[in-house]
């Protein structure tokens, strides 16, 4: 069966689920979880992702992400691709070490940021290796004591979570506590795992039940999580622009037909556009090229990079730099189509 593409944008929440192939440890000793979350340590803030959550058990490990400029692939794909590596050499092994590609499910803030954040942090009670929320407080591969106070990491955006429960820290910690007692007797959550239907149907339960045809209007997807009109808005989104991208294949264009209309619209050759320096003029060429080629031909963040020899976090922000600098110039739009670029000679 072919996989069904991922939908993130930059300031998406993301559930990040990562499991080891058949089950096996992705983690077997202190060292493993270090270099794990070293790793975390620099490409979070390298990729101005927002971490809100996260829990590394043996096997398997769940995130709370907002993806930053470059988008959440970004991010996953150098934390895993860099950390299997170096579980392999020091562990004499070869092969995959994770299950597949990682899940990640696209959820709706306002509706299931608190329910995502308590349902991350009490896997390791969910699985055994704490008995109970004060022993979890001094796991140290978990989130949660971060939230308590007892633990630094840096990279993890505490205050943004806790300002969900109040100004005032000291009580948001307690209001945050209290919320992840009433949470414990609640086990697995398949409802928090994707799914878009949710609400209007009562959970999963309910599905499984058979009340299949109380669904509906209600849409749904494994890749979302949140009430029907929520998911029905980000499949719209995403089907316009894959409709967007194909559109601009099939009328011919390419990376390298943007370069020319580009430079020309610069008053350069395609050759400028391509090499290196800081030029104003030249910088928003560029940043111009990124948006065009990633937000309608869909060409991947990484292979502009390369093109460019540029970082993919780098690309992220020419991209928005580009969007800004269509809109600021007064360029027409078609749609979100540069219509100066397209209509060039």
């Amino acid at each position: 069966m072919p996989r069904t593409s991922r939908i993130d944008a930059p300031g998406a929440l993301h559930h990040v689920i990562i499991r080891g192939i058949e089950r096996r440890r992705i983690f077997t000793d202190a060292r493993d979880y270090s270099d794990f979350l070293e790793r975390l340590a620099d490409l979070v803030p390298a990729t101005q992702t927002q971490c809100l959550a996260w829990a590394l058990m043996d096997n398997h490990a769940h995130f709370l992400l907002r993806s930053g400029p470059s988008g959440l692939p970004e991010l996953m794909r150098r934390l895993l691709t860099g950390y299997a590596v170096r579980f392999n050499h020091r562990h004499k092994r070869h092969g995959q070490l994770f299950q597949n590609r990682y899940k990640s499910i696209l959820c709706q803030e306002d509706a299931y940021l608190k329910e995502l954040v308590r349902y991350i942090h009490l896997n390791p009670l969910r699985v055994g290796l704490m008995a109970d929320l004060e022993g979890l407080k001094g796991y140290a591969y978990c989130g949660h004591g971060v939230l308590l106070g007892v633990q630094a990491r840096p990279w993890q955006d505490d205050r943004y979570v806790l300002e969900q429960y109040g100004r005032d820290v000291r009580s948001a910690r307690r209001r945050y506590l209290a919320f992840m007692q009433a949470g414990v007797e609640q086990g697995r959550r398949e409802e928090l795992t994707g799914g878009g239907l949710i609400r209007s149907l009562g959970g999963w339960s309910a599905v499984k039940s058979g009340q299949r045809k109380a669904m509906g209007r209600i849409k749904s997807d494994a890749r979302i999580l949140g009430d029907s009109e929520f998911v029905q808005s980000v499949l719209e989104q995403a089907a316009q622009h894959l409709e967007r991208t194909y559109a601009r294949t099939r009328q011919g264009w390419t990376a390298e037909m943007v370069a020319r209309k580009v430079a020309a619209l610069f008053e350069m050759t395609p050759q400028e556009l391509f090499r290196k320096g800081r030029p104003v003029r030249l910088v928003e060429a560029r940043s111009l090229y990124c948006y065009v080629c990633c937000r309608e031909l869909g060409l991947a963040l990484t292979e502009v990079a390369r093109t460019l020899d540029m970082t993919s976090a780098g690309v992220g922000y020419a991209v928005q730099r580009g969007e800004r600098i269509a809109r600021e110039r007064g360029f027409r739009l078609e749609g979100s189509v540069i219509y100066t670029i397209l209509h060039s000679s």
